[in-house]
């Protein structure tokens, strides 16, 4: 676990299915991110099951829960992922609609960042979005990342923006 001055920051872990379930179903991850058909806390436990926890245990790193430090309410995720399409790791991050726009989104992901760079090892790190999300766009450029040229993801028609930050 790792913290900020208003974050607390913890590997993802089945106990977070209901909190996955809600976030993962909230109108911009969908618009933005896209439908990971989640249609049940237990879809939410199986997700986390099959694409967070194998990366965590073989990399070391993946999918965080953020929640404020004052209250321990589960607010969004940050997490560094191996993409296939991607050669460089990409950051992502989501956040309940309630707590957009308060900047918790730099805060936690400046966090991972930093940690990703000095303890994980990571020489370079990516972030994709899609044109339609300005908000990701501006906290990617916010972050230090530079544009370098769309890509799409293998068996995905949406052409995305790529960004890269070097250590």
């Amino acid at each position: 676990m790792t913290e900020t001055e208003r974050l607390l920051l913890k590997p993802m872990s089945t106990d977070d299915s209901e909190f996955i379930f809600e976030l993962y179903n909230s109108p911009n991850f969908i618009k933005f991110i896209g439908d990971r058909n989640i249609k049940s806390v237990k879809d939410a436990e199986n997700y986390i099951i099959a694409k967070f926890l194998p990366q965590a245990e073989r990399l070391g790193y993946g999918n965080y829960l953020i929640m404020l430090k004052s209250t321990g309410q589960k607010i969004g995720s940050v997490g560094i992922f191996e993409r296939e399409g991607l050669e460089v790791h990409d950051i992502g991050f989501s956040f309940l609609p309630e707590f957009e726009g308060k900047g918790y989104g730099f805060e936690a992901a400046r966090q991972l960042l930093e940690t990703a760079f000095s303890e994980f090892g990571l020489k370079k790190i990516s972030a994709i979005t899609s044109k339609e999300n300005i908000a990701s766009q501006k906290l990617i450029e916010k972050l230090g990342f530079q544009y370098q040229s769309t890509v799409r993801l293998p068996d995905d028609e949406v052409e995305l923006l790529y960004y890269e930050l070097d250590k």
